[in-house]
């Protein structure tokens, strides 16, 4: 079941319905009770906290989890359509909130997904976030249970947090030069490392975006929100284990089943 969602995920057949057409057309010999939809998509979402738990095992069986520079960001995660006077349904009432992305120049209505990655793009940590407040006040819970160095952009410039840092020794958080702000006590060398990891944030969101679909997940409600969430993320995750793996470029996902 698991690995026919992964595999799913992987070749754009992102909603449940695409998941058993897939299969029930072109493999139901492997799969002979693979006859109802309803069954598929119960099975599925019961299997939701063995999903969750796999990227982490994942991670550490690759020895990525004890890497000590972790990049973050977060990444906006609509859950519907917005237009100009407004959102276009009424789901997640309670939960998701209106949220501005400076970086796309969209406003939205949805959450945040925060994220941590590796310095070869693996996926450590990835939050569900309110959409509304702005990327610094999420710190706390991007970083949790991390130490070490946090490539992070100008989104977590913020002088008041900066100086509660030497709170935590173990941790420090590399933000972009910004004028008017003092030069952080780094070299250059490290600042210019720190600019190529934070690219490759924006490549894993990128894929998240486009292959993955994460801004196109339409369910009515937070549960299966959620679970669709983690089956896009722990198929990424097991993207980039491969390629580690086969000792390819970790990010090159297309390349898993052309090469």
């Amino acid at each position: 079941m698991i690995t026919m969602e992964i595999c799913g995920e992987y070749l754009k057949h992102q909603t449940d319905q695409d998941l058993f057409d897939y299969f029930h057309a072109h493999y139901r010999h492997f799969f002979p009770k693979l006859t109802d939809r309803t069954l598929f998509v119960r099975q599925a979402a019961n299997l939701w906290q063995v999903k969750a738990a796999l990227p982490q095992r994942l991670t550490h069986l690759s020895g990525q989890a004890a890497d000590p520079v972790q990049a973050l960001d977060t990444l906006p995660v609509p859950v519907c359509t917005y237009t100009r006077g407004g959102r276009r349904d009424k789901g997640f009432p309670l939960e998701a909130d209106y949220g501005h992305c400076a970086a796309k120049k969209l406003d939205y209505y949805g959450f945040k997904l925060g994220l941590r990655i590796t310095r070869c793009g693996m996926i450590t940590h990835c939050p569900l976030l309110a959409a509304r407040p702005h990327d610094i006040k999420h710190l706390d819970a991007l970083v949790e249970g991390f130490t070490g160095l946090v490539p992070a952009d100008q989104g977590f410039i913020d002088a008041f947090r900066q100086d509660l840092l030497p709170t935590r020794p173990d941790l420090t958080i590399l933000t972009p030069v910004r004028a008017r702000l003092a030069p952080p006590p780094h070299s250059k060398t490290l600042l210019k490392a720190s600019a190529r990891w934070r690219k490759r944030i924006e490549t894993v969101g990128s894929q998240l975006t486009e292959r993955f679909a994460i801004a196109r997940i339409r369910v009515r409600d937070l549960w299966h929100f959620h679970h669709r969430v983690i089956r896009k993320v722990l198929a990424h995750t097991v993207c980039v284990f491969l390629n580690l793996h086969l000792r390819r470029s970790p990010l090159d996902l297309d390349g898993l089943v052309c090469d």
